[in-house]
C-alpha cells in the first residue's frame, strides 16, 4: 500500500460522511422519512441499494473459494436461491409496496392478532435482529480482517480494533443518514467496488502469468469450467468440480431455496430487501427494483470474482484448500495499481447497516 492508497481511503470515508450529513436533515423529519425515505425512491436506486447491501468483504472471498474448490458450478450452492428471488419479483413485490407497513415484521400483527401475534413479532425481532445478525456480521468481519491482514500486514491480535472502528463508523453514519443517505452511499459503493473488481479481473486474467482465457483453459482441468454441477459421483475421481448425489440435487432445487432464510432469496423477500421495496414510489417501481436486484446479484456481479478465482488457481497453486479464498486478496495486492488498490480496500471495508426497526 502506497501513500496514494491511504489518501484514496481517506477521501472515500470523507465522501461517505458528507453524504450522511447531506441527508441527515431529511432523515430527521419523521420516522417514515428515516426508515423508508418517504416512499419516494426510484427503482434503480432501490435496486442498487439491494445489491450493494449483499456485497461485503466476505462475498468475493466466498466466491473465490467456491470456484477454487468446486469450479464455476460450485456457485450453484447459492445460485439455486434465484428461484425464490424470482417469486419475489412476480408475486410479492407489489404486495409489499401495497401493504403500507414500515417494516416486514409489522405484517405479523396484520395477519394475526392479540398477544400471540405480539409475542411472535417480538421473538422474531430478537431472533433476526440479535442472534442471526450477529452471525452475519461475524463472518463479514472475519473476511474484512483477512483483507486487513493480507493487504496491510496488520497483526491478527490487533485487526479487531480496526474492524471495531469500521463498525462504529458505519453505525454512526447510518444513524445520521437514514435510508436515503444509506441508499445513495450504497450506489456509490457498488459502482466503485464493481468497477475495481472488473479492472482487477481484466488485469489478472490478461497478465503474462495467466495468459488470458486461453491460458486458464490450458492450465486448469476442463471440469473446472463446467457451468452446471455433476449429478452423481465422478467415476474418474476428478476434483475441483461440484458433484451432487441425486438426492442432494433435488434437495437444492426443491427445498434449499425456500427453506433457508436470506433476504431477497427466500420467497417473498424480507429484511432490508422488503424495506427497499416498501420505500419505492409505487408498485411498479417495487417490481423493477427487485428484478434489477436479481439480475445484478446472480447474473452480473459474480463474474469478475469468478475470473479472479480461476486465475488464483494458476497464480497461487500452493495455497491449501482452507486458504483458497485468500487468492482474491493476494491478487488485489499483487496486481492492482496504486490508488485503485486503496479504493477497492475502502469499498470492501464498509458493510452497509441499513436503518431498520426490528419491532
Amino acid at each position: 500500500m502506497e501513500f496514494i492508497d491511504w489518501g484514496v481511503i481517506a477521501l472515500y470515508f470523507v465522501a461517505s460522511i458528507a453524504i450522511g450529513l447531506w441527508y441527515s436533515r431529511r432523515a430527521g423529519r419523521n420516522t417514515q422519512e428515516f426508515f423508508l425515505g418517504g416512499r419516494k425512491m426510484t427503482w434503480w436506486l432501490a435496486g442498487l441499494s439491494m445489491v450493494a447491501t449483499t456485497f461485503a468483504a466476505d462475498t468475493p472471498l466466498a466466491v473465490t473459494e467456491l470456484v477454487a474448490t468446486k469450479g464455476i458450478a460450485g456457485n450453484w450452492l447459492w445460485w439455486n436461491m434465484v428461484i425464490g428471488g424470482m417469486l419475489t419479483v412476480f408475486f410479492f413485490a407489489r404486495l409489499w409496496r401495497r401493504s403500507g407497513v414500515m417494516t416486514d415484521l409489522e405484517i405479523i400483527e396484520l395477519r394475526y392478532s392479540g398477544k400471540p401475534a405480539a409475542f411472535l413479532r417480538g421473538f422474531r425481532a430478537l431472533y433476526l435482529g440479535l442472534f442471526l445478525n450477529t452471525i452475519i456480521m461475524g463472518w463479514v468481519n472475519v473476511a474484512m480482517g483477512s483483507i486487513l491482514e493480507g493487504m496491510f500486514g496488520i497483526p491478527h491480535a490487533q485487526v479487531y480494533w480496526y474492524v471495531a472502528g469500521a463498525l462504529v463508523f458505519t453505525a454512526v453514519y447510518s444513524s445520521l443518514a437514514g435510508l436515503w443517505g444509506v441508499a445513495v452511499t450504497d450506489a456509490f459503493q457498488f459502482l466503485v467496488a464493481m468497477g475495481g473488481c472488473i479492472v482487477l479481473a481484466i488485469v489478472v486474467v490478461s497478465s503474462p502469468e495467466v495468459g488470458g482465457i486461453d491460458g486458464l483453459q490450458r492450465a486448469l482441468p476442463a471440469q473446472t469450467f463446467d457451468l452446471l454441477p455433476h449429478v452423481g459421483s465422478l467415476s474418474d475421481g476428478a476434483t475441483g468440480v461440484l458433484a451432487l448425489s441425486a438426492g442432494a440435487f433435488f434437495a437444492y432445487i426443491g427445498v434449499q431455496w425456500w427453506a433457508s432464510w436470506y433476504p431477497g432469496a427466500e420467497p417473498g423477500g424480507g429484511g432490508y430487501i422488503a424495506q427497499r421495496m416498501m420505500s419505492t414510489k409505487n408498485e411498479q417501481h417495487a417490481v423493477f427494483s427487485v428484478l434489477f436486484f436479481q439480475v445484478a446479484h446472480y447474473c452480473l456481479r459474480p463474474w469478475p470474482w469468478i475470473l479472479v478465482g480461476l486465475a488464483s488457481l494458476v497464480l497461487y497453486p500452493a495455497l491449501p484448500l482452507v486458504d483458497k479464498k485468500l487468492g482474491f486478496i493476494y491478487a488485489m495486492n499483487d496486481f492492482l495499481p496504486a490508488g485503485l488498490k486503496g479504493l477497492l480496500v475502502a469499498a470492501f471495508s464498509r458493510r452497509t447497516c441499513p436503518p431498520s426497526r426490528h419491532t
